[in-house]
């Protein structure tokens, strides 16, 4: 079975949105939708294809407050200049929306983050009119489920003020499972050699510690506007199967991404792979550092990890190449 062809090889109808949708109405209609499918028993057995749908929201601007308070939470640094992770933040609402779709075939409740790719091509201005397109693509079986691939694309608007004429400033591939929705059996043995064929983790020399308190996702669901349950509280978390609240992925990689700071540069790549999750309280030993010698003409690579000094297990690596 074959999973869907990527957008570039299908004709996408753009809808234009009036604003950046609310998360809140977003999780509510995302819960009605995954109510729906498990009632008409399409959970276990999901189509083949996606919307053939691009959405767009234009004339997105941040806001300074907004800004400093994610800056203050992450440790990034001040500047009007919106770190990568506040980007994602900035378009993820868009993302969610086509989830939220009738004609989406995952439930977006239980939906898992398995990774994040983001290529930030130029710097993006706070206060400067931004354009976010949405669209999803390769919905490919995995060895737990089904896995589906969100971009996010921002433009900057020119000196003109045309937002789509502009060259993509930043754009982010975000991985997503649903366990226990079936594509078919044909290739689920495929999915299981691929992932018994990655090398087994083994904890490196770390650099620092986290020490995350209980209401690190509340708070990070404050400047985010993610307030998925099961970052809230025990209560809501257990609701849907975890023994506590657990930690946004984005909020370990973007921490992380902090910690790299100006040696990033401009122009970069930032990858994460995210693996257990980061239960809170809870402490995350960590090790941000250089991953190679320099080139000539790139900046200084970076890896990182997160994991539990415990158990060895890894909470999420990655790594962040600045671009020449």
């Amino acid at each position: 079975m074959t999973s869907a062809p990527p957008a570039a090889d299908r004709t996408l109808v753009e809808v234009v949105l009036p604003g950046v949708p609310g998360l809140g109405g977003l999780y509510v209609r995302g819960f009605a939708a995954s109510a729906r499918l498990t009632a008409a028993g399409r959970v276990g057995h999901a189509p083949r294809t996606l919307p053939d749908v691009a959405y767009l929201a234009a004339g997105v601007r941040a806001d300074a407050d907004h800004l400093t308070a994610y800056q203050h939470l992450l440790g990034e640094s001040a500047s009007d200049v919106l770190p990568a992770g506040f980007v994602h933040v900035l378009a993820f609402p868009v993302a969610t929306a086509l989830m939220v779709r009738p004609d989406f075939p995952l439930p977006l409740v239980g939906m898992v983050h398995l990774a994040n790719h983001v290529t930030q091509l130029r710097p993006v201005p706070l206060g400067d009119a931004l354009d976010v397109r949405a669209f999803s693509q390769n919905l490919a079986p995995h060895r737990l489920g089904t896995q589906v691939e969100l971009v996010t694309e921002v433009r900057v608007a020119g000196a003109d003020h045309d937002l789509s004429a502009g060259p993509v400033a930043w754009r982010g591939v975000s991985t997503y499972l649903a366990k226990g929705v079936r594509l078919g059996s044909g290739r689920v043995a495929d999915a299981d050699a691929d992932a018994d064929e990655r090398a087994p983790f083994v904890p490196p020399v770390p650099t620092g510690q986290w020490r995350l308190a209980a209401d690190t996702g509340r708070r990070y669901a404050a400047v985010s506007g993610d307030r998925n349950p099961i970052h809230l509280s025990p209560l809501t978390a257990k609701a849907l199967g975890f023994p506590r609240a657990i930690a946004h992925g984005m909020y370990t990689a973007s921490r992380a991404l902090a910690v790299v700071g100006a040696a990033r540069g401009d122009a970069f790549t930032w990858t994460v792979e995210f693996a257990t999750p980061v239960l809170l309280p809870g402490t995350v030993t960590v090790r941000v550092a250089p991953d190679a010698q320099p080139s000539a003409h790139d900046g200084i690579p970076y890896a990182f990890a997160g994991w539990n000094a415990r158990s060895g297990k890894p909470h999420l690596t990655g790594t962040v190449r600045p671009i020449g």
